[in-house]
């Protein structure tokens, strides 16, 4: 597997020649800002280029918050390889840059299979990490060559058995969650601790390797101490298969749901303890993570532009061309908590954020017709007008990947913008 570029070889990089050159990137239009220019400047400057006709909500994509997070996984988590989970946002430029950086990759379906092959990944980089799979899609792994998936059942042993002889197993596991987290998985997915002999010698029987254990802690900023059970739980799982005489198991996947803020750091101190406590110097371990939001959510930006107002008293009311049947669906499904900044566009023509003292209780529309449709309540905001814009940061995770067409409405984000912001020292 490649190796994670460090911050001591990203600083020999010159004129971004990585990026600019990774599949899914290149020829593409990738717009380079200077330590002057943020991001918020180029959504103006994309605003003001518009075609008068082109009102729709769209993204930019900054890949330089990407390699930045690589790096700190690199530092983080350095015995750690990701695995990055295509399902938190398959956008292609942010794929092929993540693959081009050394991240492998963790994929639910044969059409996620097929988007990151299509970039030229080797599908030795990929785990197909879905427990339950059809038989199709099975057939599909096998005939490409991605040979390594997960389960937690009988009846998907016997799956892999008829279709995919030659691919090798993590056993998935139920943990305890970690408090606080954004979704729980457990309710869907891993073997109960008493299932686990019997599973392992249904695999055994049946011919096929199981070279590891996974599991997941729950998504979103879970409580890191969870990490110490889980992994113990995973160890366990190792010894058991060793007094069943099974071949030693290798691999470690300690699942997904990192955040790129300070719990991060949290969750790499917790996961390197437990490895070192329960694993000691095994010198054999292979241990993979399943990062999605980590690397996606704070490397997009949404804009929105204001298509309706009503005023109430002191209560102001926005309508916005994108909203939760569409990009912002994440408020629902993945418990977001939004913020947003204005730009005026239709209220003032000399195009300058808004920075008025005064401001006003504000709930903020999508689109529909639809009530649930409400992207933000006594959210204080200045005075706006139609044609004005309202910019979402942090929205790359669990976003244009969950949107819908609901009532009629193309509202997702389709424009993603590459941009990507100075390194440090670069002019």
């Amino acid at each position: 597997m490649p190796t994670l570029v460090t911050e001591e070889s990203l600083s020999q990089i010159t004129n971004l020649k990585l990026i600019f050159g990774a599949s899914g990137v290149k020829g593409k239009k990738l717009t380079t800002l200077s330590s002057e220019i943020t991001v918020s400047d180029f959504i103006q400057s994309v605003i003001k280029t518009k075609p008068a006709e082109n009102d729709s909500p769209f993204s930019v994509l900054d890949l330089r918050v990407v390699i930045d997070l690589m790096n700190k996984w690199a530092i983080k988590l350095p015995t750690v390889k990701p695995f990055y989970a295509v399902k938190c946002n398959p956008n292609i430029s942010l794929v092929g840059t993540l693959a081009s950086l050394g991240s492998n990759f963790d994929c639910a379906s044969r059409v996620e299979i097929e988007s990151v092959l299509s970039l030229g990944v080797s599908p030795d980089r990929i785990i197909y990490a879905n427990p339950c799979k059809s038989e199709l899609h099975i057939k599909y792994a096998a005939s490409v060559g991605v040979n390594l998936t997960t389960f937690d059942s009988v009846g998907e042993v016997e799956k892999i058995k008829k279709w995919h002889p030659k691919c090798k197993l993590l056993l998935r596991i139920k943990t305890e969650e970690g408090i606080g987290a954004r979704a729980s998985l457990s309710v869907k997915y891993g073997a109960h601790h008493n299932e686990v002999p019997e599973l392992l010698k249904a695999a055994d029987v049946a011919g096929l390797r199981v070279t590891g254990v996974s599991f997941h802690i729950g998504s979103g900023g879970a409580d890191a101490k969870a990490y110490h059970g889980a992994i113990l739980s995973a160890k366990e799982v190792f010894e058991t298969a060793a007094r069943l005489g099974m071949p030693k198991m290798k691999i470690l996947d300690i699942g997904g749901g990192f955040t790129s803020d300070s719990k991060f750091d949290e969750a790499a101190l917790n996961v390197n303890d437990a490895i070192k406590t329960h694993f000691g110097n095994d010198e054999d371990l292979v241990v993979i993570g399943e990062p999605g939001r980590y690397f996606s959510e704070t490397a997009f930006t949404l804009a929105t532009k204001i298509i309706g107002k009503r005023v109430r008293g002191e209560l102001r009311e926005y309508w916005i061309n994108d909203g939760i049947y569409g990009t912002l669906n994440n408020v629902l499904f993945d418990s977001a908590i939004l913020t947003c900044s204005p730009l005026r566009f239709g209220s003032k023509p000399e195009n300058v954020t808004c920075k008025d003292p005064k401001t006003y209780p504000s709930t903020v529309f999508g689109p529909t017709c639809d009530a649930i449709d409400t992207v933000l309540k006594e959210y204080l905001l200045p005075e706006l007008e139609v044609n004005d814009w309202l910019v979402f940061p942090n929205m790359g995770a669990y976003t244009t990947s969950s949107g819908t067409n609901f009532n009629g409405f193309c509202s997702t984000a389709k424009d993603i913008y590459l941009a990507c912001s100075s390194f440090v020292g670069q002019e």
